[in-house]
């Protein structure tokens, strides 16, 4: 079993910045692929990034050139800086981590991000 710990939602305006962070405990060794998800409201969930161990990533088109997604091996650790936010990023974001395809068996209690135009 993997847990995961997810911190760094809020408010934020129009054009403003945050960062997520997701701590994974547990069975780790069992991890390959990192990444976020997020939720809005009457919405489905839907991938936002993902990155391997190895760094290899990939995005979403609506957040592309906004978004990064970065992990830190050594402290089981995945990112998401969020650059530039609008309004429609407004959602409960998830981390999900699993071996390799996605998305991945575990999941995060998700942290909510509200952005105010």
């Amino acid at each position: 079993q993997v847990q995961l710990a997810e911190s760094g939602g809020g408010l934020v305006q129009a054009g403003g910045s945050l960062r997520l962070s997701c701590v994974a405990s547990g069975s780790i060794h069992s991890i390959n692929r990192m990444g976020w998800y997020r939720q809005a409201p009457g919405k489905q969930r839907e991938l936002v990034a993902a990155i391997t161990r190895g760094g290899s990533t990939n995005y979403a088109d609506a957040v592309k050139g906004r978004f990064t997604i970065s992990r830190d091996n050594a402290k089981n650790t995945v990112y998401l800086q969020m650059n530039r936010l609008k309004p429609e990023d407004t959602a409960v974001y998830y981390c999900n981590v699993g071996p390799s395809v996605a998305p991945g068996p575990y999941w995060g209690q998700g942290t909510q991000v509200t952005v105010s135009s």
